[in-house]
């Protein structure tokens, strides 16, 4: 199979360039040799971006992504993965009981005929990212 452009990359893969551009930059995809000055990619980089997009799809942050990349060429190592997935099923579960907790709170003002907002108000912990 022959080297591909950057437009051939985006056009297959469903990403921007500037994205692809951004990516090799910051270092989740390897720097590619230049024909001219365009670049080429191996067809191979389409099942790296299929890794970072699932890997943003789940939630993960690119600096997450890039340390599951970093230094392997294919597939990433599954202990990798593996650690990355356990803590962001973590946080996951944190916000389905996070959600829980609201969809209760919410249901419970609907069923009430007053109901009372102020003093709910002040009966929740203050957490940090609401102070915002």
């Amino acid at each position: 199979m022959t080297d591909l452009s950057i437009g051939e990359v985006a056009r297959r893969s469903g990403v921007r360039t500037s994205a692809i551009r951004y990516y090799e930059k910051i270092g989740l995809l390897p720097q590619v040799p230049r024909s001219g000055k365009q670049r080429r990619y191996d067809p191979l980089i389409l099942d790296r971006l299929a890794i970072v997009r699932f890997a943003q799809y789940v939630g993960l942050r690119l600096i997450e992504i890039k340390w599951l990349l970093h230094d392997v060429p294919g597939r990433p190592p599954p202990e990798r993965w593996r650690k990355l997935a356990r803590e962001r099923l973590g946080q996951v579960e944190s916000l389905i009981a996070d959600a829980q907790a609201i969809r209760g709170l919410l249901q419970m003002t609907l069923d009430c005929k007053c109901p009372k907002l102020v003093e709910r108000g002040f009966s929740l912990p203050w957490r940090l990212k609401d102070e915002l």
